[in-house]
């Protein structure tokens, strides 16, 4: 698996879990240990157990975080009643949060560092130790995690309802006519301006996504409302990961359904020129996204080769690849020089939402199709291994040579 930032991962059998923290650049091999006799597998429910990393030493990012489990496990052991009062639980969260600074003060991995703060914060958070204390210790004057799980899990959980909670304090104008009215994100971002807590327009943003988010499921807002204010805030932010989240979001709401536009976009051609999806109007349009570290995305632009003589006329064959290094991108083009359709490498410099970005791609592989009137006929299309030629041959109506054999 290719990542690009450290993250966890859940891999599933049955009703088991197992979560596994990933790092770019590094190649894991585990184990999965065998199922105690105690845990009823077959009850249902789900059971979540670590898994072995093979050749892991005691630095390695999951091996500390089982240390950090237990390290947890065993301080908040109950002993003797001890955790009849509330402030004595708060006293024992400190004790762990200075165990824990003493005992990995020698570890350089800034993930694991914000993980056990994190685990921590969201430990104080369930005893409600008190929203200026957890704002001023945990993300007053801090930079956001965006890429950290635990951060934004504390983060989400400490806002939930934040703007709701703003707004009956205030008098005036009220949230419903802000949002499901107006749906104008001037009007809303002049009102979180009000609050102290929001004075970083960082803070604000997501404090605005995440609530937003709330709004959109819920039957109080309009949805389509709650649409058009992640459009603006996506237009008019400054902060490059609210433009990014924000954009993602949108594509998640819409999800990249069949029958919805497809995202236009920009990426850099073979000779290094910036080129758009949007020269190929009127045409059908075979998109997919691969990797040159990626061995299954590889077999299948051999197949996309066969097909672009195949579809030569009928088709548009679009591939961009998404590896982070360019010159990987460059490599692939003089190794294969007979791949003659469009392949192109998603960057463009100008923008922050790249091809990857736009079409919500997880990982390194994806297929979409998109029709002659610039609609997704497909989302995600079939691969060219997996039966894109008979969708091709049922939209442009190609039969297909049978061979005839008699009966004795």
């Amino acid at each position: 698996m290719l990542c690009e930032y450290t993250q966890p991962v859940i891999l599933k059998i049955q009703n088991v879990e197992c979560k596994l923290y990933v790092q770019p650049n590094y190649v894991y091999g585990v184990t999965i240990p065998e199922i105690e006799s105690s845990l009823d597998y077959n009850n249902g429910g789900k059971l979540e157990i670590n898994l072995n990393i093979i050749g892991a030493d005691t630095t390695e990012l999951n091996h500390l975080i089982i240390d950090y489990q237990e390290l947890q496990a065993n301080t908040l052991a109950q002993k003797n009643g001890a955790f009849i009062g509330k402030s004595n639980i708060i006293n024992v969260l400190d004790s762990l949060s200075i165990k824990c600074n003493k005992r990995y003060q020698q570890i350089n991995n800034p993930y694991f560092k914000n993980y056990y703060q994190y685990q921590i914060a969201e430990l104080n958070t369930a005893i409600s130790r008190g929203e200026n204390y957890l704002f001023n210790y945990y993300i007053k004057n801090k930079p956001i995690q965006y890429q950290n799980y635990e951060y934004m899990n504390f983060f989400a959980t400490y806002f939930k309802g934040h703007i709701q909670a703003l707004s009956s304090k205030k008098k005036g104008q009220s949230l419903h006519n802000i949002i499901n009215k107006q749906a104008n994100w001037g009007t809303l971002n002049d009102f979180l301006k009000t609050d102290e807590k929001l004075a970083n327009d960082s803070i604000k943003e997501l404090v605005a996504i995440f609530n937003l988010l709330d709004f959109y499921y819920s039957s109080e807002f309009n949805p389509d409302a709650i649409e058009a204010l992640f459009s603006q805030i996506n237009n008019d932010t400054k902060i490059n990961s609210t433009k990014t989240i924000t954009q993602n979001i949108l594509i998640q709401l819409k999800k990249m359904q069949t029958g919805s536009p497809a995202p236009i976009f920009r990426a850099k051609n073979k000779v290094g020129e910036i080129v758009s999806i949007s020269n190929y109007k009127n045409r059908w349009i075979y998109l997919n996204f691969f990797s040159t570290k990626n061995e299954n995305s590889l077999r299948e632009m051999l197949k996309i080769s066969e097909l672009n003589k195949k579809y030569t006329g009928k088709v548009v064959f679009i591939s961009i690849c998404v590896d982070d290094s360019i010159k990987n991108y460059q490599n692939f083009i003089k190794k294969y020089p007979k791949f003659n359709w469009q392949i192109w490498y998603n960057y463009d410099k100008e923008i922050n939402q790249t091809a990857k970005d736009l079409y919500s791609v997880i990982g390194t592989e994806a297929y979409y199709l998109i029709n002659n009137t610039g609609y997704l006929a497909q989302s995600p299309a079939s691969s060219p291994s997996n039966g894109i030629e008979f969708k091709f041959n049922l939209i442009f109506k190609i039969k297909t040579k049978t061979t005839k054999t008699g009966i004795r």
